[in-house]
């Protein structure tokens, strides 16, 4: 059975900026713009495995390249709001943090944490794929300039 639930757009972009971000960079920029509030746990955060899948050439038959591990975690504000979390490795306070952003950003804070934690992370991702493409770039040969030397 398909799922048919709608994904929020939104959702899916900070949850990937959370989820990728460097160790203690979410706690640390939650932390400097505001208090943590009071949560109960629904799932303390576990340890787990996911499968990795890739396809060959990028578009051929998919298969199984490995296990990465993951942990996950979700959390209810006092108000009702559910944050959930998935962080790659074992760092249980980054996974913490995350599922806090998560249910904060689904309150009234969300425009106040936008500016103060996922626009610096954003930013962040965004200057390490450029340094990245520019290394990458650096080391490009462009074949069709070079001589055989038959001529």
């Amino acid at each position: 059975m398909k799922d048919t639930h709608q994904a929020d757009p939104d959702r899916q972009a900070w949850m990937s900026l959370l989820a990728k971000a460097p160790e203690g960079r979410v706690a640390a920029l939650l932390d400097a713009c505001t208090a943590r509030p009071a949560f109960t746990w629904l799932r303390a955060p576990e340890t787990g495995a996911v499968m990795l899948r890739g396809r060959a050439g990028g578009t051929g038959a998919p298969f199984n390249l490995g296990e990465m591990t993951v942990i996950r975690c979700a959390l209810t504000l006092d108000c009702g709001t559910v944050g959930h979390a998935y962080v790659q490795g074992r760092r249980k306070a980054d996974a913490e943090a995350a599922a806090l952003v998560d249910a904060l950003m689904q309150t009234e804070a969300a425009d106040g944490l936008h500016a103060a934690v996922l626009e610096p992370l954003r930013q962040e991702r965004d200057t390490a794929r450029a340094t990245r493409a520019a290394k990458a770039a650096a080391t490009k040969v462009d074949f069709f300039t070079m001589t055989r030397g038959e001529d």
